[in-house]
Formats: C-alpha cells, sequence, structure tokens
C-alpha cells in the first residue's frame, strides 16, 4: 500500500507524551517528521515508547513516507529544549484550563511568533487558550484529533479571536502534510463539532440504559450494525438526503420533520423554521455535487457491502455481542 503521508519535512516538537500525545507522535514519525517530545515526567519516554511500538505495525500497513523512522525521536523533561527548532508545536495537556493556559504562554514565549502551536484541547474554545500569550497568540488554536490520532485523519483547527485566516490556512498544509482530514470551525464553541455530536449521542445512550431500554452491548451494536456503517461514508445529512428519495432532503423534512418534535429523546430540537430547512437542503444538495439519488444509493451500497466484511471480520457475535443478538 502506497504511503498515507506525503513528505512532512522538519521538526514537531510535543508537550505531553500520554495517549493523545503518543498518537500524535506516531504519526509525525511516520509522517518522516523529526519529533521533539516534551514531559514533565522522566517515566513518560518508557510508555511513549511503548505506545509507539504498539502503533507501528498499524502504520507500516497504512505505508509509511520515505525516511520515516522510530529512530527519529527525541525525549526531553526541558520544555525549551523540546521546542528548539520546532516548525510546529502540539500541546497535549492535561483538560484544565489554567494548566494550558500555563504551558501555552510559556510556548509562546518560547517559540518564533510564525510557529505553529495547536492545542488538542477536546473542548476549550481557542480565545481562552490565547489569553495569557503575549507574543504572538493568534498562532496558538485548537487542534483536536481522534483516538487513535496516528489512524484516525480528522482534526478540528479552530481559530481565536486573535487567529488570521491565513494562519488556520498554514495550519491546515501542515496537519495534511501529516496525513490528517483538517476541518476548519468557522466559529469557536465548546466542544467544537465532533465531539459535541458524540455527546449528544452518549447522553441520549446513557439514558437508554438508565431508563432499562437497551443494554450497553444492544446500543453499540444499533450503531455498528445501523447508522455507524452508513456515517462512515456519508455522515449525518447525507445519510438524510437518500432518505428522502428522489426528492432528497427538501421531501424528508417534509416528510419526517414534524417528528422532530415528538420526545423520542432528551434532546431539544431548533424549530425547524424555513431558513433552517433552505440551509439544510441547500447544504446536502452541494454536499451531493449534482449526483443523483440512485447515483448516491450505488456508492453507498458498493461500500456498505465492502465495509460489512470489514466489520464482522473485527467484530464477531461471540465476542462483541456476547452471543445474544
Amino acid at each position: 500500500m502506497s504511503a498515507i503521508h506525503t513528505q512532512a519535512p522538519g521538526v514537531m516538537a510535543v508537550a505531553g507524551c500520554g495517549v493523545i500525545g503518543s498518537g500524535w507522535i506516531a504519526r509525525a514519525l511516520a509522517a518522516g517528521m523529526q519529533v521533539q517530545a516534551w514531559d514533565p515526567d522522566p517515566d513518560a519516554i518508557r510508555r511513549l515508547r511503548v505506545n509507539i511500538d504498539t502503533a507501528w505495525p498499524s502504520l507500516e500497513r497504512r505505508g509509511l513516507a520515505e525516511g520515516a523512522s522510530r529512530d527519529n525521536l527525541s525525549f526531553t523533561t526541558e520544555l525549551a529544549d523540546a521546542l528548539d527548532g520546532a516548525d510546529l508545536v502540539q500541546e497535549n495537556a492535561p483538560e484544565r484550563l489554567e494548566i494550558k493556559q500555563s504551558l501555552l504562554a510559556q510556548i509562546d514565549a518560547l517559540t518564533p511568533a510564525s510557529v505553529l502551536i495547536g492545542s488538542s484541547t477536546s473542548g476549550i474554545k481557542p480565545s481562552e487558550l490565547q489569553a495569557q500569550c503575549q507574543k504572538a497568540p493568534g498562532r496558538v488554536i485548537v487542534a483536536h484529533p481522534f483516538n487513535p490520532v496516528y489512524l484516525l485523519p480528522l482534526v478540528e483547527l479552530v481559530g481565536g479571536e486573535h487567529t488570521e485566516a491565513a494562519q488556520l490556512e498554514k495550519a491546515s498544509e501542515q496537519y495534511r502534510a501529516l496525513g490528517m482530514r483538517p476541518l476548519i470551525v468557522q466559529r469557536e464553541i465548546e466542544g467544537h463539532i465532533a465531539d459535541r455530536l458524540m455527546e449528544a449521542l452518549w447522553r441520549e445512550a446513557l439514558y437508554l440504559v438508565n431508563d432499562g431500554v437497551a443494554t450497553t452491548e444492544e446500543i453499540d451494536a444499533a450503531v455498528v450494525y445501523g447508522a455507524g456503517l452508513r456515517w462512515s461514508l456519508m455522515g449525518t445529512f447525507m445519510t438524510f438526503h437518500l432518505a428522502g428519495g428522489e426528492g432528497g432532503m427538501r421531501h424528508m423534512l417534509e416528510q419526517f420533520g414534524p417528528a422532530l418534535k415528538l420526545p423520542w429523546t432528551r434532546l431539544e430540537a431548533p424549530e425547524l423554521t424555513d431558513t433552517l430547512i433552505n440551509r439544510v437542503a441547500e447544504g446536502s444538495e452541494y454536499q451531493a455535487a449534482g449526483r443523483s439519488v440512485a447515483e448516491l444509493e450505488a456508492r453507498r451500497d458498493q461500500f456498505l457491502t465492502e465495509l460489512l466484511a470489514v466489520v464482522e471480520r473485527y467484530w464477531p457475535e461471540a465476542e462483541g455481542l456476547g452471543g445474544r443478538i
């Protein structure tokens, strides 16, 4: 298999070597970068190497960039040493605002103003992260990945009040060179995009378990063998666009829109105004890019047929679901 990375020359500094930090490091090494890792715990290097060794076989199967090597890693407990000469910095401190603000302010002070600083925060807004940075706060952005970082390609890029569009575009290029699929979030909000969606599903799943409607296995099966298969190809809006048949999203909303007000979930739906309907329908039609529903259905079905074989290979009924479904 060909390499999933374009060559990503230069040096990446990674601050914090936990699960997420280790994932960034493994991905950067696979992309052919030199990585300078920092963690205040001297024993972090041992755990880091274990995590990289775990990730490496999968990265080899995906395809390594030229020059990729686990030997391109250095580790230090001195932050300044890790940042020296870095072209990109990724912060992975614990999800506490005061800790991240303090660390990011140090990184901002120690690096040239042109160096991008990405934070892996899953919920904090970038304007809050920038608050204590004095040199170049705009280059401090959210760069939120998903676990396992070394395989999942999405990274949400969010700028704060000091961030310029050019800084986000530069970030997009740098993360794309790491084999990522950058998603620039238009406006900062707690939890960004993906985690807010996952949190909604998680909240509802907990209600279903708490109310005795379903077990955790049954809920996971509902996702794995139902919506999850479709989501891995086309996401929520295109799934519902196809549900409307030839009329697409507009017909789906006309037919099923009123059901949004039924008390099926513990989440309150927004008012289905003409403005919202148009925004959703036009967005779905744009995503369809002129392809008919029949064409999209054929693409979806081919994808699902192939994907289902993979899911069944890694989710045997006896092991994954206790043999009860």
